[in-house]
């Protein structure tokens, strides 16, 4: 058995689809709502202009500006993952680009999520995709790295089979085994949400849901 720094571990199975679907209707604020507010990934940029990320995470630990363990990762990937780089926030070499993003997209990946830097941005406004910054330069392929393993992508930890939500507001994450509540508690905050809209329409100038706060 390999000591942590260089495991490479299956990849977890994609969640259902029919709960991915499920989650494309639901945006990030209304989950980091029921996660207490203080749950998701912080810091990184979106770089894509259209599109919402819903896929299943296959991680990845890579030593800062070096990318020879997402090269490896590639084959595992299955239809309905996300890609998540853990590349430890360095921003000095790119660890991806348009020729992994495209050979990924070909295996199925749904999106990309990188604690490092990418390169030939172009390319990714087609695909979610969320990085710490932009480089021209490439990257090193000389390892370490792991595979499969929990990372910390801006704070927070994902876990390999984590359930990845992403869209113009950020990224949240969460384990498959909390996709039926979330959903719950995201429909009923929906609808709440709702409720005050019309409150506000009606231009009343006692509005409850302020009032209770005062």
């Amino acid at each position: 058995m390999l000591l942590p720094g260089q495991r490479i571990q299956p990849a977890a199975q994609p969640a259902p689809t029919g709960v991915i679907e499920a989650f494309h209707n639901v945006v990030t604020p209304h989950l980091s709502d029921n996660m207490s507010r203080h749950i998701g990934i912080k810091g990184l940029k979106r770089y894509n202009t259209t599109g919402k990320l819903v896929g299943t995470a296959l991680t990845v630990k890579t030593r800062p500006g070096d990318n020879l363990f997402i090269y490896k990762a590639l084959p595992l990937i299955k239809p309905g993952h996300v890609l998540v780089i853990d590349a430890q926030g360095d921003t000095n070499n790119a660890v991806i680009g348009e020729l992994i993003k495209l050979y990924a997209q070909a295996r199925g990946c749904v999106g990309f999520i990188v604690d490092g830097a990418i390169r030939d941005v172009s390319s990714f406004q087609d695909v979610p995709c969320y990085a710490r910054d932009v480089t021209h330069c490439g990257p090193y392929k000389s390892g370490p790295g792991e595979i499969n393993v929990p990372v910390s992508i801006g704070g927070q930890i994902i876990e390999p089979g984590d359930i990845i939500v992403g869209d113009e507001d950020g990224i949240v994450n969460f384990p498959q085994c909390h996709a039926d509540e979330l959903l719950r508690l995201a429909a009923r905050h929906a609808a709440i949400e709702e409720e005050v809209k019309a409150e506000i329409a009606s231009g009343n100038p006692s509005q409850s849901w302020l009032d209770k706060y005062l």
